[in-house]
């Protein structure tokens, strides 16, 4: 870990705490455009599902999802890889397959070295080959906050494919890990987070969801 540059303190928000409020997205979202029907499109933003999917014939559709956000943890590596695990696990959520992901990469070149960032990608780079997948590229800007993620695309049978708004009344819920990570994230951010505590956090951020794809291919399971 760097000891004198501390990540957390370039970004306004921890995480997924930089998201836009459902509100105001939906308001940015909302369109008087006639937009055409695509009979291809199996999931789109009516779900508010991980990701988009279409429909490829003969059975197989294509997962596309993309996720980035502000510095979470001080650690630069470790930065790249709980963004690269986040984006990636969104093609597991659905029951999916990653194939490939292109880098998100926003850096204050001005205020930050760019050795930093360079360990950012690395460690987003170690996530793709843990879950077989080539990071073939990507775009970056020069930012006033740091920003990393990917933009991952899978593939699912179609039968496989798991969406948010098919669970049933009864269904029982599992959980792949553990809740609770987002308060850690917001105490360490604020410097109350335990030392003992920081690496039990980021153990289970840089965790892959690879069972998603094992149990997409259990009927039972609904969603």
């Amino acid at each position: 870990m760097n000891d004198t540059i501390k990540l957390t303190q370039y970004s306004h928000g921890a995480g997924c705490g930089c998201k836009i409020a459902p509100k105001v997205l939906d308001e940015i979202l909302k369109t008087s455009m006639q937009l055409p029907g695509n009979d291809k499109l199996l999931v789109g933003n009516s779900s508010k599902d991980d990701a988009a999917v279409y429909d490829l014939g003969n059975e197989m559709a294509l997962i596309s999802t993309t996720d980035f956000f502000m510095p979470i943890v001080d650690d630069p590596s470790d930065f790249g890889k709980i963004a690269a695990a986040n984006s990636i696990s969104d093609v597991y959520a659905m029951g999916g397959k990653p194939l490939m992901a292109i880098a998100i990469l926003g850096w204050p070149v001005e205020k930050l070295p760019v050795e930093l960032a360079q360990q950012i990608v690395d460690g987003g780079r170690s996530i793709c080959a843990e879950a077989g997948i080539p990071l073939a590229g990507g775009h970056s800007i020069d930012s006033t906050e740091p920003i990393f993620g990917l933009a991952v695309t899978g593939i699912v049978p179609t039968k496989n494919l798991k969406r948010n708004n098919t669970a049933q009344d009864e269904d029982h819920l599992f959980l792949t890990k553990p809740l609770g990570v987002g308060i850690l994230s917001t105490a360490q951010k604020r410097g109350l987070l335990k030392p003992e505590h920081l690496p039990v956090m980021t153990a289970q951020m840089t965790s892959l969801n690879k069972i998603g794809e094992e149990l997409g291919k259990i009927k039972g399971v609904t969603a």
